[in-house]
This record gives structure tokens, sequence and C-alpha cells, in this order.
């Protein structure tokens, strides 16, 4: 497979509805950031392949085969993300991209031996599941920060949101991944939240709460 297919395999897995289990071209085009016309093409390519449910004007879903192909991209980027910032000091703001190059090498040796020497890790530097060699993925049952109720006290285990600006934002705040978080106050008028880690109180923006994750 060239890596704009896995690419695109990996964007429809990452789109797909939870209820009705398809994806319109347009959300596809928006998220790869190019032409709905390049997506039909893609997409009529990949379903001649067997990777892909198309039918026009009904939406896009991934097969069987489909699936485990774009989990076994999901894996290795997860894995990558995970060995560069245990291994080599990467702050995982800055992982993304390489592992967005790295996700594309074909050895599933090499790939499984990344898996053992970082101990078989359950999730990446986001806190995002990472799915094993038999492309099984341990289901994180999660809620976001803002719905949680006031004087309630939950542990921050991922993000939703990896991009560069908001990973900075939160290690400018000295949030992070494993942190128990209580919830003091929340604000009316603009759903913002006072939440207290250890000893610190911090406000913060009902955007910023939509996008972490508790557990």
């Amino acid at each position: 497979m060239t890596q704009s297919e896995e690419n695109y395999l990996k964007a429809v897995y990452h789109l797909e509805d939870s209820e009705t289990g398809t994806v319109n071209t347009n959300s596809i085009a928006e998220y790869m950031q190019t032409k709905p016309s390049s997506v039909t093409d893609m997409v009529k390519k990949l379903s001649d392949k067997g990777l892909l449910n198309y039918k026009k004007y009904q939406g896009v879903s991934l097969t069987s085969t489909g699936s485990i192909k774009a989990l076994t991209v999901i894996r290795k980027h997860r894995l990558w993300e995970t060995f560069l910032v245990e291994k080599l000091n990467f702050a995982w703001d800055e992982v993304h991209e390489v592992a967005e190059q790295l996700e594309h090498i074909e050895s599933e040796k090499l790939i499984n031996e990344l898996d053992r020497l970082l101990g078989f890790p359950k999730s990446d530097p986001h806190g995002d599941p990472i799915p094993d060699k038999n492309g099984e993925l341990e289901k994180q049952h999660t809620h976001i920060l803002s719905v949680l109720p006031i004087n309630s006290s939950s542990i921050c285990v991922g993000v939703r949101d990896t991009s560069v600006s908001f990973l900075n934002y939160l290690d400018k705040n000295k949030i992070a991944l494993g942190d128990e978080i209580h919830i003091l106050e929340k604000e009316a008028f603009d759903d913002s939240i006072h939440i207290k880690i250890r000893d610190r109180k911090l406000h913060l923006s009902n955007r910023i709460a939509s996008n972490l994750l508790m557990k």
C-alpha cells in the first residue's frame, strides 16, 4: 500500500461515526485537507481493493480488512510516539510529525520488537490506546473534564486535542497525564471551571476542559 492509501484508511477510522459506522467524503476532504474530487478518486480505488465500502451518496466505511490495515498504521504511529518520548527524550508536542513519517515503515518484526522494547505499552504519550499486534484495541471509558460535577476528583488519562499549541498550554500550566484534578467550582456564564491540582488552583476555559480526558 502507498503512504497516501494508509493515510486515507487511518482518516476514515478516526472519522467513522460511532452510530452509523460511515463517513461522508466531505469530512474526509476536510480532515485530509484536500479536494473532495481527490477523495472520491481514492475512495473508489480503496473500494476496488476491498478496503472500503463505498456507495455514492451513502458514505464510506472500512471493511474488516480495511479496519485491520488502519489499526496497523495507528499501532505503529502510537508506538513510535511512545519510543520518541521514552527513549529519545522528545517532548509530547514534538512527536506527532515524526511519527507520521515512521508509521509507514513496513517491517512487522521491527514493530513487534519496538513493542517489546517499550514493555508492551497500553497507551501513547497522549493517552490514546495502542492496538496490539492482532489489531485488538482496548477501549477506554473516559469522560471529558468539563462534564464532571463540582467537588468530584478524577485522573487525567488523555487529551482530545494533540495540537502543539494545546500541549504547550498544558506544559505551561503544569497539567500532565496522571494528575488528579479536583473540580472546585463552575461558572454558569461561560461554563469555565475552577480546579485544583495538588496544591495549585487554576481557572480553565470550557474549551480546555472539554479536551482533557478523565478516568
